[in-house]
């Protein structure tokens, strides 16, 4: 028998959450078949079986969360699968009979009094009712009360099949010791109203009721490095405002060109391309400072930020300044999309270099990113606009006008550096032919 294992699914990954079981017990798998679904600390990721044969037993439950390398599910043959549960948690032990006294022990008088209630299940130690996973779920979905159970699994546990006749019977509180009659309880006074049974409370302050929200395993790693990559890198930035006239009516013609169904470069591809062109040429913006040394990259992989719902991802366009412009649109189409729709892989969210984000689509003029950490820089794209600028024979002409701004880690990439770098950019974006070659 084997087991499989919680994976790690991205090198920063240390523990995932168990979000989704796609086999049961008692399924049989091949290599490659997709198992279970896991939220990692960069999204929500299916992992395909690397074991063939039959699950034998689940051991994580929906919503745990368990460290790398921890099982979360055995693999065998058929005859070896523990009967019970299903894929959204642990299998049950198969009910095992209650063990019987030691021979030294009389067994209790019986025929006078009238049969004991069912004796309440046995606890850990600590107070807490033993009982499966599962069987928990169950209960607390249907209002049960399990201190009041018998169990019939290993050692009094309460496991699904317990439960399952509970509620069969019609038991919906716990079977509790008869108890001395209690004198009548006085009619309550006035006293102010106290928290409604069931009803979840939330403090009241001077801005209403306060509503607090656990983040995803995302959203915590995008804060945490969002706070290192602020902490710990010095950043500082270059703001320039690109003349896109060119490239705008070189669009235009490529969009009057194309068939239907074509895929048309945005100004978004076209920056990529540029800035992926530009990293060849200035190997120092295609670097990193980690550990208190540089790293310098023989490939140009631009990350491509793409707003998620409830976070941002960053995907990965490899090789950039080796593939055309109408690849490099075809490939940020298809990653924005599996991003969005949370089909996104781990090798696709990572080995990036350098990072490009856009919020011109928002109206955003301007705006100040936060590097991706441990790259060396990150460039953010306001909006195209149709703005009046003095040409130079002094007439007012209307001009389409880009704002573009670099921040750098100044660890690494120094003022001149980072400037050549932006001007290198800005003359392939004015001249978009240089993207064609």
């Amino acid at each position: 028998m084997a087991e499989v294992v919680m994976p790690r699914l991205s090198d920063s990954m240390e523990e995932g959450t168990v979000l989704r079981w796609l086999k049961s017990a008692g399924d049989e798998v091949a290599v490659g078949d997709e198992l279970v679904e896991i939220e990692t600390d960069k999204a929500n990721m299916v992992y395909e079986s690397d074991l063939a044969g039959t699950i034998v037993e689940v051991l994580a439950e929906e919503g745990d969360t368990l460290p790398v390398g921890e099982p979360i599910a055995r693999v065998g043959n058929a005859s070896e699968v523990v009967s019970g549960g299903n894929g959204g948690g642990p299998r049950e032990e198969p009910a095992e009979r209650a063990p019987e006294p030691p021979p030294s022990e009389a067994p209790a008088p019986a025929a006078t009094a009238a049969p004991p209630a069912p004796a309440p299940a046995a606890d850990g130690g600590d107070g807490r009712v033993k009982a499966s996973p599962i069987a928990r779920r169950i209960a607390r979905d249907r209002g049960l009360d399990l201190s009041g159970l018998s169990g019939s699994g290993p050692g009094g546990r309460i496991v699904k099949a317990d439960v399952e006749r509970a509620l069969e019977s019609g038991v919906a509180a716990p079977s509790a010791p008869p108890a001395a009659p209690a004198a009548p309880a006085p009619a309550p006074a006035a006293t102010p109203a106290g928290p409604t049974p069931g009803v979840s409370e939330k403090p009241e302050t001077a801005k209403g009721q306060v509503e607090v929200v656990e983040p995803t395993k995302v959203q915590q790693t995008i804060a945490r490095r969002m706070a290192e990559s602020k902490a710990t890198a010095p950043h500082f930035y270059l703001q320039a405002e690109f003349d896109m006239s060119a490239a705008f009516e070189g669009r235009k013609r490529l969009k009057e060109m194309a068939r239907e169904g074509e895929i048309v470069p945005t100004f978004n591809d076209m920056t990529i391309k540029a800035c992926a062109l530009a990293l060849r040429e200035h190997p120092r913006a295609n670097a990193a400072y980690r550990d208190g040394h540089f790293e310098f990259y023989s490939r140009v992989n631009v990350g491509v930020a793409v707003a998620a719902p409830d976070a941002l991802i960053v995907p990965t366009v490899f090789d950039a300044d080796l593939k055309g412009l109408r690849q490099i649109a075809s490939e940020t189409k298809a990653l924005a999309a599996r991003v969005r729709d949370g089909s996104i892989t781990p090798p696709e969210l990572s080995g990036a270099t350098f990072t490009v984000s856009n919020l011109g689509m928002y109206g955003i003029s301007n705006f100040h990113a936060v590097i991706n950490t441990p790259q060396a820089a990150i460039l953010a794209i306001g909006e195209l606009k149709a703005k009046p600028v003095v040409a130079e024979d002094g007439q007012i002409v209307s001009r389409q006008l880009m704002g573009v701004t670099l921040a750098c880690d100044h660890r690494i990439l120094y003022g001149a550096d980072g400037a050549e770098f932006l001007a290198r950019v800005r003359g392939l974006l004015e001249e978009p032919l240089g993207l064609a070659l």
